[in-house]
C-alpha cells in the first residue's frame, strides 16, 4: 500500500469493490490505488472465505473493468424497466 488509510477510507474502498458497477478506475481515481493493490487491500481486511467470495464474483465481471463494459456512462438500465414514477409497488 502506499499510503496509510483510515478507517472511513478503508470502509468506503472495501464497499466500492463490492459494487458491481464501481470499477477500479473509479477506485483508482479516488484512492489512487490500482486493481492489484485493492486486492492486496481487500485480501489484509476480510475474512479469508469473504476475499473468496469477493474474488470469484469480481473475477468475470466486465462492469468492473471500464474497458470491458458495453455502456459507456450512467448505469445500464433494462429497456423494460419502469420509471420511478410509474412504478406500481412504490405507490403501496
Amino acid at each position: 500500500m502506499k499510503t496509510i488509510l483510515s478507517t472511513i477510507e478503508s470502509d468506503r474502498i472495501i464497499e466500492m469493490a463490492w459494487e458491481d458497477r464501481t470499477t477500479f478506475d473509479a477506485i483508482f481515481m479516488q484512492f489512487d490505488l490500482t486493481e492489484k493493490e485493492v486486492i492486496e487491500h481487500m485480501r489484509l481486511e476480510l475474512k479469508p472465505s469473504s476475499f473468496k467470495r469477493w474474488r470469484a464474483r469480481v473475477q468475470g465481471r466486465k462492469t468492473k473493468h471500464a474497458k470491458l463494459r458495453t455502456f459507456i456512462e450512467g448505469r445500464f438500465k433494462c429497456s423494460r424497466q419502469r420509471q420511478i414514477t410509474q412504478n406500481k409497488i412504490s405507490k403501496r
